[in-house]
Formats: structure tokens, C-alpha cells, sequence
């Protein structure tokens, strides 16, 4: 077979992964400045009748009725967390991309999720392109890993990784990580906006002719972003961000996309000596170590995708030594600790000019839903009257320029969490209360904002609040 080669300079946008002859300011196709890199590319040009080296079989078109209609079987994981994120197990066939900051926990959830497979379903094989067999081997050994079935190949190079997947045909793949493969078809360095999407692409492709599931782990930008190009993002099936403080045990897995499930689940691990450990109720979790009379504490009720978490939120309002005040935030949202703190001291008068105010949320967590406006507000009240808030009561609200409280989404899940650890009040915007008893066939609050709709718990005392005044008053102790 004559094969002939020859070399070729393109220039590939960075952000859609997109390819042009010569080099421009501007990408034409996604329209963002100074993203065209250079990159050199060997063609391979074939003969009539041959085939490329590391290329499969093709497959053949199907006619719809001859497609198989019942429902992949998925690999069902002992990890509940990661079940639930991916939309009830891993489906055969499918490209699963993972990000997050380095030393997160990325390798470690996975190689658990290897030997989890190994042990239930087959043969796995996880390819190492930044760690060498032995260190890989010590990190199962010191999570308790001895697994046969696990397969360790620590490789760089595209086209042997390939040969070993076509020859093993493990029921895993697990590639750690996507950004250290290159291909020796490319001159470009390992890393590179075309090599990132080749070697994707040509992985992407065998575990999908082979009904393989692979893992992809992706390497991040300083922003948080997964580094490469974006169209990496949609050659997959899933993606998954891990995200957390490397200082804090609690991690938290989100689904950024999922054709096989939902994109509103949420998976919460600790981080052990044994590994990552899925935590089966966060919130309690959260709340262990809470002192209930403490003054500059509240509960605030957030959402993480569909899943409501009650954590503590403190505040600390102390007497500044500068001309310009102190805000500082950990785990909230600067902007509306900003807005909340200027609402303080605009419709409540407190002289928060003076005050140096520090927020923060515990366990690690970052909160970036406007429910939690109110439990923010109670607690830099109650550390600046040195009052404390309610042990039992739980905090849910949005707050509002004018100092009115709005109505935040699924206000009886959030409820239900609260109710189920046992905390016995509740303060939300009034107006959610009204709304219920407007729709039909729901009970609603008395005038005094007492009360609620048929789906609330009934172990749990609602009270609505108007504003952000009331609902301090009904919060704090006296």
C-alpha cells in the first residue's frame, strides 16, 4: 500500500477547535481575538483501497427498525454519589469527560471507580499519561485496592493506548488525562489545541465501536474552566466538574452535561483516608459542629441542582480600624454580600459604614443562589446586635433592593430538608405562601403569614415575611 506524507502548518482556534489556512486576529467562526494557534499537521494521503494504520472497521448504516430499541444496560456503581450524578450508572459506550483544579481528588475517585468495575463487571484498563505505574500502584495500595482485574498502562502515545484497548477490550477505560496523549500523525506538542481533539477524537471513537465506556479526565484553566478546545466539550456524552476546597474535606461533583441523565444532580463526597467517601446526608453532615446559640450564625436552605443542602452561614461584623471597611466573603457571592450588607444599612439603619464584615459559609461550600440573601442577613445582624438567631429556625428568602423578601423555586423540597433534621420554624418571603393558596386545590397562610400550602411539612411552623425587617424580628431571640 503507497502511503504518502507531507506536512502541513494550520492555524486551530483554541475556543471552537476550529481550523484556518492562514493566521487572523479574529476566528471567523466563534468570533474571539487572538485565539488562532499554529500548529503543524501530518496528512497521511492513502491509496484507493487502503486503510490508515490505527483506523477501525467502519460501521455499517442501520435501517431504523433494525435498530435495537431497549435501553442500554447501565454499570450500576456501589458509589451512590456518583449513580446519582450520572443519571442511575454508567452507560456502555459512553464518553465521559471529568475536570477540576489539581489535587482535588480526580485520580482518586476514579481509580475507585476502576477497581469498583474491576470487581463487579471485568477487566479495566486506566491509562496513566502523567504518573508512572508505581505511583499508581501505591495509591490503590493506600486506599485498600487490590483488585486484579485493574490493568495499569502508563503511556503517552495515541496509537499504542488504542492497540491496547482493541487487544484487552476492557468492560473500562479510564484515561488520566486526555491533555498528556499525543500523536505521533502530529508535530504539535502534547497538549495542544489539535492534539487535545485528535487523540479525543480517535479515543472518543474506539470506545464507541467497542460499546466501551470511557473516562476522560481534563486538565483546568485558572478561571475553572476545562482547558483545551471547546469542542472537547461536545464530543462527549457527560461532563463532569469536581469542585471544593483543597483545604476542606467536603467535595462536590456537578453535571455540566449529560445526555443520559439529568444535569441537575449534585454528588457530595468527603475526602478519607480511604478515598472519597459519598456522604448520604450532607446536611447533617454540615451541621455537626454548629454551636445553636451563637451569635452571628444562621441556616441558610440552598439548592445544589436538585438536591437542597442546609448549611451554616457566619458572619463576624467587627469595629474597623481604616477609612474604607473590610468585606470579605468565603463561599458566598461578593456582589450580594455587597447588595445585602447596603440593604442593611439603608432600610434597617445599621451603621454598617464602620464595620469591617466577614462572611462565611461552613464546609467548604460556595453558595450562588440568591436564597440565601436572607440567612446572610440575619447573620451579620445578629453578630452586630450580638443576638443570636433562633436555634431551630431556618432561613429562606432572596432580598430585594427596596428591602422586600421574594419568592425563591421549590420552597417545599427545601422545607421537607429542613423539617426531616429536625428544625421546627421556617422564615420565607410571605408572598410564596400567598401564591400557594391562590392555586387551586392548596391550603394557604392565615393573614399573619402563619401557615402554608397542603405540600408543606406539617411538622415545621412557616412563617412569611414581607421584608427583610420582619423577617429579623420573627429570627432573632429578644
Amino acid at each position: 500500500m503507497f502511503v504518502a506524507t507531507k506536512v502541513r502548518t494550520r492555524f486551530i482556534c483554541s475556543e471552537c477547535g476550529s481550523s484556518q489556512m492562514k493566521w487572523m486576529g479574529r476566528c471567523p467562526d466563534c468570533g474571539e481575538w487572538n485565539t488562532l494557534e499554529e500548529s503543524r499537521v501530518r496528512d497521511n494521503a492513502i491509496a484507493p483501497g487502503g486503510d490508515r494504520a490505527d483506523s477501525l472497521h467502519a460501521p455499517s448504516p442501520l435501517a431504523l427498525p433494525d435498530i435495537p430499541s431497549e435501553p442500554s444496560r447501565r454499570i450500576t456503581l456501589e458509589n451512590s454519589e456518583l449513580n446519582r450524578v450520572l443519571g442511575g450508572g454508567i452507560v456502555p459506550g459512553a464518553g465521559i469527560l471529568v475536570g477540576g483544579d489539581p489535587g482535588i481528588g480526580k485520580s482518586t475517585l476514579l481509580i475507585q471507580t476502576a477497581a469498583d468495575v474491576a470487581r463487579k463487571v471485568g477487566q479495566v484498563l486506566y491509562v496513566s499519561a502523567e504518573e508512572s505505574a508505581y505511583q499508581i500502584g501505591e495509591r490503590a495500595s493506600r486506599l485498600g485496592l487490590e483488585e486484579g482485574r485493574l490493568l495499569i498502562l502508563a503511556d503517552t502515545i495515541l496509537e499504542q493506548i488504542l492497540e491496547q484497548i482493541g487487544k484487552v477490550k476492557p468492560a473500562l477505560v479510564i484515561v488520566d488525562s486526555v491533555q498528556a496523549i499525543h500523536s505521533s500523525a502530529s508535530d504539535s506538542a502534547a497538549g495542544s489545541v489539535s492534539q487535545v481533539r485528535d487523540c479525543a477524537a480517535h479515543l472518543l471513537r474506539q470506545a464507541r465501536q467497542l460499546n466501551i465506556p470511557l473516562f476522560l479526565v481534563g486538565h483546568v484553566t485558572k478561571e475553572g474552566a476545562i482547558a483545551g478546545p471547546r469542542v472537547l466539550e461536545h464530543m462527549v456524552d457527560a461532563v463532569l466538574q469536581l469542585e471544593g476546597e483543597r483545604f476542606h474535606a467536603y467535595r462536590l461533583l456537578h453535571s455540566v452535561k449529560n445526555r443520559f441523565g439529568s444535569t441537575n444532580e449534585v454528588g457530595v463526597f468527603e475526602m478519607t483516608e480511604r478515598g472519597m467517601a459519598p456522604v448520604a446526608n450532607p446536611s447533617a453532615m454540615f451541621l455537626a459542629e454548629r454551636l445553636p446559640n451563637a451569635a452571628g450564625s444562621a441556616i441558610a436552605v440552598p439548592l445544589e441542582g436538585s438536591r437542597p443542602l442546609l448549611v451554616e452561614v457566619q458572619a463576624l461584623a467587627s469595629p474597623t480600624a481604616f477609612s474604607q471597611p473590610r468585606r470579605t466573603g468565603n463561599g458566598v457571592d461578593f456582589n450580594r454580600l455587597l447588595l445585602v450588607t447596603a440593604v442593611l444599612s439603608k432600610r434597617l439603619g445599621l451603621s454598617l459604614s464602620a464595620q469591617d464584615i466577614f462572611v462565611n459559609v461552613i464546609g467548604g461550600l460556595h453558595i450562588g443562589e440568591p436564597a440565601a440573601d436572607l440567612a446572610i442577613a440575619a447573620a451579620i445582624t445578629s453578630s452586630y446586635r450580638n443576638v443570636p438567631v433562633a436555634a431551630e429556625a431556618a432561613l429562606i428568602g432572596e432580598i430585594g433592593l427596596s428591602g422586600e423578601l421574594r419568592s425563591v423555586s421549590q420552597l417545599a423540597l427545601r422545607l421537607h430538608e429542613a423539617a426531616k433534621l429536625g428544625f421546627g420554624r421556617a422564615i420565607v418571603p410571605r408572598h410564596a405562601l400567598r401564591r400557594r393558596r391562590s392555586q387551586p386545590g392548596q391550603a394557604g397562610a392565615d393573614d399573619n403569614g402563619r401557615g402554608g400550602a397542603s405540600d408543606l411539612p406539617s411538622e415545621i411552623e412557616v412563617i412569611g415575611a414581607r421584608t427583610v425587617a420582619d423577617a429579623l424580628d420573627a429570627a432573632l431571640l429578644k
